[in-house]
Parts: structure tokens; sequence; C-alpha cells
């Protein structure tokens, strides 16, 4: 994998990144050390996690890796804040500096490292100001928590914000970068979180480029019982894209990749990776095995005609302003 400049920074990150979201709930440390190692060693870096990903759990299996053979400096590790758990099981957003920056040190602990090398606010919280957001961010850098910082699932409007309240302060600390879901089944970004990325200079990370799994064709005419879609934390996580218009795409998906003798994972992945404006995209894994079959993308470039078609039959319904006469 050859890296990546991150948006306009000086970060580079691989084109193909590691999610962690399964990591201790459906992925133990173990299968979690032998995909690491494999991911490293074909080229890449980015290692994506969060403080809410069970619990912290996905953390510390992190942790336990980068002190039995993994080296920090190999590792681009991103971070997410702001979601939390409540005393009643429930989960809140909480993008207030203080609740931002316990859960970063608490992360930071965990991880047992000192800093982030991108860390994220997960969601965007309407209670809390985006002034006290931006001076979170610009705390975490400052304080050396965190080499560059970003958003997460925020509209483009909200990230724009933020970055010219970040621009502003005059503390010459900048937003680098957004993390946002993307794939065939899912281009709403496409509307206006792209441009204004591309506007600002910020870097872009696609979550979920498999369409939630979907995309890799095993929901065709199965729900396979070790699935997420089967799953009872992550069933409802998949069922939004268990429509007929998600099942008319991978069908339509299943032909491109049968045509060039590839798998609809292996196309679905290079067509996300090779998007406009993306620096990475994530992948999430639960095995060695899973992870090599999407490691086959990495060769993969799509022809053009085969890149136009998906285009086509996958695009966004555009509406005023954005649309484009």
């Amino acid at each position: 994998m050859q890296p990546r400049r991150f948006g306009s920074t000086g970060l580079t990150v691989s084109p193909l990144g590691l999610g962690t979201m399964t990591w201790g709930r459906d992925t133990d440390a173990h299968d979690a050390g032998e995909m690491v190692r494999a991911f490293l060693d074909s080229g890449g870096t980015v290692i994506d996690t969060a403080a809410s990903y069970a619990d912290g759990a996905a953390e510390e299996i992190i942790a336990g890796l980068l002190h039995t053979g993994i080296a920090r400096r190999d590792v681009v590790l991103v971070g997410k804040s702001g979601v939390q758990r409540t005393a009643s099981g429930s989960l809140v957003l909480n993008a207030g500096r203080g609740a931002l920056l316990d859960d970063l040190d608490a992360s930071l602990v965990r991880l047992g490292t000192d800093h982030l090398d991108l860390w994220l606010v997960q969601a965007p919280d309407r209670l809390t100001p985006a002034s006290e957001t931006a001076t979170a961010l610009e705390i975490a850098v400052r304080s050396g928590r965190a080499r560059y910082v970003g958003v997460s699932n925020y509209p483009g409007w909200a990230s724009a914000q933020i970055a010219g309240l970040m621009s502003s302060s005059g503390s010459g600390i900048g937003l680098a970068g957004l993390e946002v879901e993307y794939s065939l089944l899912e281009r709403g970004i496409e509307r206006e979180v792209i441009p204004a990325a591309q506007a600002l200079g910020l870097g872009v990370i696609g979550w979920s480029s498999l369409g939630r799994g979907v995309l890799t064709g095993k929901y065709r005419r199965v729900r396979p019982a070790d699935s997420r879609a089967a799953s009872a934390h992550l069933r409802a996580f998949v069922e939004p894209y268990l429509t007929e218009q998600a099942a008319a795409i991978v069908e339509a998906l299943a032909v491109a990749a049968g045509g060039l003798g590839k798998t609809p994972l292996a196309v679905a992945l290079a067509w996300a990776r090779d998007a406009p404006g993306m620096s990475s995209v994530l992948i999430g894994p639960r095995n060695a095995i899973q992870l090599s079959a999407a490691l086959e993308a990495t060769a993969l470039e799509l022809p053009p005609e085969i890149r136009s078609v998906l285009d086509e039959v996958t695009a966004p319904p555009l509406g005023y302003p954005e649309r484009r006469s």
C-alpha cells in the first residue's frame, strides 16, 4: 500500500485502515494480533478505534499489542471521544471540553501511549457550543495528547464551522480532517461533506466501506448465522442496508466483480478507496481470514468503465442547492 497525505497536513496514512469496533466483543486479543501483524506486513498503518468500542476493551487490546512486539512508530493510531455510557447503560453524546479531554485521557491510559496520531470528536453534540468543542481540540494538540485533530460524522456545514473557529483562534492549530461513513450503499457525503473537505484541505477517512458487510455479498441468499446481521448487538447496525434497493446494488456489484474475476468485496473496497477526496477507508474484519480477503483489493485498480457503471447505479440523489444543472 502506498501511503497518502492526509489532506493538507504532514500526516501520512495508508489507503486502507483497520477498524476495531468488534474488538473486545466479537474479536479477541489473539485474532486481533494476527490481523494487526498481517495488516502492517501489507503496508497498512491506520488503526482506528474509539473509547466507546466495547466500553474501552478495544483500546485495551491495542495496548496489549503495542507492548508485545508492535512498534508504536509503525502505527497511525486514530481515536475518537465524545460518546459516553450512562449509569443506566444508555449512550449519550457529550462534546463539551471537560468530557472530551477526560475521555481522551482515559483512552491514552487504556492504550498505554502518550498520544494519538489523530483524535476525533465521534459525533456532533447539538447541546454544546461548537466553540467549546473547537477549544478542546486545540488543547489536545497543544498539550501533546494528539498530533492532529478532527471530527467524525459531522455534516459539511458543521465541519466547516469547527474548521473556521480553529482557523480564526490564532492558535495555529487547524482541523486536520473528518471520518464519515462511505460506501457504494452510502454516498451522501458527496453532496456537501466531500466538497467542503476538498475546499478546506481536510483529509477524509471513510468508515464501513463495505456497507456494514453487506457489499461482501454474504447476504445475497441467506443471513449467515455467524454474521453481524444475525448478532443481537449488531443486527440493528446492518439492517438499514438489507433492503431491496441495497440488494439491487449488491447484484450490480456482483456482476461487475464477476466480469473482472474478482470478489464483490474487492471491487467495493477498491471503488471506495479511490473515490475523489478519500484519504483512507476502513475495513472491520473480525478474523485473519476476513482480513486476507479484504487485502486482495490492495492491488486492484478498477477499469474506468466499471467505476463509471458503479457510479451511475449508486449515485445519490441531489437536490437544491447542491444539484448541478
